[in-house]
């Protein structure tokens, strides 16, 4: 099978660990074990988030004023390089003589797109309260929002139309044999201008959203979300929460899910088996292979029995 897997970014950094270079690493190196479970048996294309790291590079940004700030796709196309190279490395150690190469990708936007008058994109560390009040006084243009009981800032992310070297993409797929890193941190948003040349945007793509469009570009077999929750629940933190075990789309979608987290990660897997996917799925990153086989996470189909099933 070609599967199309989505890492979160807080997998690669995870709530409240320290942004240190070896943390990530040691992060990127476990999750390369459990990935390359799938890449030993299927072709994976290998997607991942960028929040923490854009966030991080632009506080260094802020904290060096000899020169002004670098745009956010700029700093989303650094993020691709540094996350590309430690999972292609880390891969390639648990995958000797596999083929794996990162490619540097491009999404196109829409600069009339909603999200510019509401960003919900969380980047960057989580802060107190007062915390985040104290960057928002170093920083009046940031929108900060509460993320869980901390707050985060949060910056536009219009939906994505195209990946623009998917033509590329789909003849390195095409091979069967290549493991591909693409699509990272959404891809680094672009639009093109009034003649037709394409310029940056101050943005950041969903990541899962982006991974559809790479999904049902490449023609995979199947979806898989990695985060850091062990499947989807109704009612997070409620007494009368339930994890998910697997549901049609229409029955997702019926469940409201929180815009700026688990919202996207429902809607990307639903739009993909709409769209003639067999299987999409949330799910931790430590079961990465026994969610691809249904016995872990929560899987999205069009078949499944009664609308829904739920974890005992």
């Amino acid at each position: 099978m070609r599967v199309v897997i989505a890492l979160g970014g807080n997998a690669i950094l995870q709530r409240g660990q320290a942004q240190e270079a070896h943390i990530q690493r040691e992060n990127i190196r476990t999750a390369a074990k459990s990935i390359a479970r799938i890449a030993r048996d299927h072709q994976v294309i290998l997607t991942h988030g960028n929040g923490p790291q854009v966030g991080m590079l632009a506080l260094m940004n802020e904290a060096y004023d000899a020169v002004g700030n670098y745009p956010l796709d700029a700093l989303g196309a650094q993020t691709q390089g540094m996350i590309g190279f430690m999972f292609e490395q880390e891969l390639r150690n648990e995958l000797e003589g596999h083929e794996i190469c990162t490619v540097s990708t491009q999404t196109i936007v829409d600069t009339a797109d909603p999200a510019f008058q509401d960003p919900d994109k969380y980047v960057g560390p989580v802060y107190t309260k007062e915390q985040a009040d104290e960057q928002l006084k170093l920083n009046p243009d940031w929108t900060m929002k509460a993320d869980g009981e901390y707050y985060r800032r949060v910056v536009p992310s219009p939906m994505p139309a195209e990946v623009l070297e998917m033509k590329s993409l789909k003849q390195l797929a095409a091979s069967g044999e290549i493991t591909m890193i693409c699509g990272g941190g959404g891809g680094v948003p672009v639009t093109r201008d009034a003649e037709g040349k394409l310029v940056p945007v101050e943005a950041v793509v969903d990541k899962d959203r982006a991974s559809v469009v790479l999904a049902e570009g490449l023609e995979a077999d199947a979806l898989l979300i990695l985060t850091d929750v062990p499947a989807v629940a109704t009612n997070f933190g409620q007494p009368d929460s339930k994890n998910i075990h697997s549901a049609t789309p229409d029955v997702m979608d019926s469940f409201g899910f929180a815009a700026g987290s688990m919202g996207p990660k429902v809607e990307a897997c639903c739009n993909f088996v709409r769209k003639g996917g067999k299987m999409a799925a949330i799910g931790s990153l430590d079961q990465a292979a026994e969610i691809l086989t249904g016995d872990s996470g929560t899987v999205v189909r069009a078949d499944v029995r009664d609308g829904v099933r739920y974890y005992d």
